[in-house]
């Protein structure tokens, strides 16, 4: 039976014979021309399907194994790290850089935290939001940490996830400039990383006590 090619971030599909691909794309921000470059790709090695995924990406699916080298080298992108122990993915809402509700820059701050931890290894797979004001379209409140624009600042939530035991994260800290919160999660990351077993983060702070997080991340 075929398997994920972790290395060149291939995702087996149903078929147990061909691929799905998925380039690196920050925030889903993408300009026509790599676009057209994902459609002549797809095209060229007979995709079955381009699909939208949930983490922003456009995972190009159905490619044989022997067209992955050389799908990988005509997009000359990053692969989007979709398998792993690692940070998964930053979603992005546009904030205030497109959107009218917007409160922060989600935009700018997003793309600073998948610039530094996109593929960062951890101890189990990571998932992080980065919504502009409380209606919260980068869905922060079911991500291992999230942040949500207010009109004071930032919001900081940690613990959440989706799947088959769903959490809603807990508010960790509030009314942060970008600075303070890109220095919060990079605090967060660390600690988690170096105390955590193969475990998400919700269930870590489940199992050490949230008030112990809080105090430890935050220094009180």
């Amino acid at each position: 039976m075929s398997k994920d090619i972790l290395e060149k971030g291939a995702i087996v599909q149903r078929d147990k014979e061909t691929y799905a691909i998925a380039p690196h794309i920050p925030g889903g921000i993408i300009d026509p021309a790599t676009l057209r470059k994902i459609a002549d790709v797809a095209e060229k090695y007979n995709a079955k399907v381009l699909k939208l995924t949930s983490a922003q990406r456009i995972a190009i699916v159905g490619i044989r194994p022997e067209d992955i080298d050389n799908a990988w080298k005509d997009l000359g992108m990053s692969p989007g790290h979709a398998i792993g122990m690692c940070v998964r993915s930053v979603k992005i809402c546009p904030g205030t850089t497109f959107c009218k509700r917007g409160q922060q820059d989600s935009v700018g701050v997003g793309l600073k935290l998948d610039e530094r931890y996109h593929g960062y290894q951890l101890p189990w797979k990571f998932k992080m939001g980065v919504s502009g004001c409380v209606n919260s379209c980068a869905e922060p409140w079911i991500k291992d940490i999230g942040l949500i624009g207010t009109s004071k600042g930032w919001r900081v939530v940690v613990g959440g996830c989706a799947g088959a035991k769903p959490r809603i994260a807990q508010v960790l800290a509030e009314n942060l400039n970008d600075e303070e919160a890109i220095d919060l999660v990079d605090r967060i990351i660390n600690y988690y990383k170096a105390h955590a077993k193969k475990q998400r983060l919700g269930e870590f702070i489940e199992e050490i006590g949230f008030e112990r997080f809080k105090s430890e991340v935050l220094g009180s």
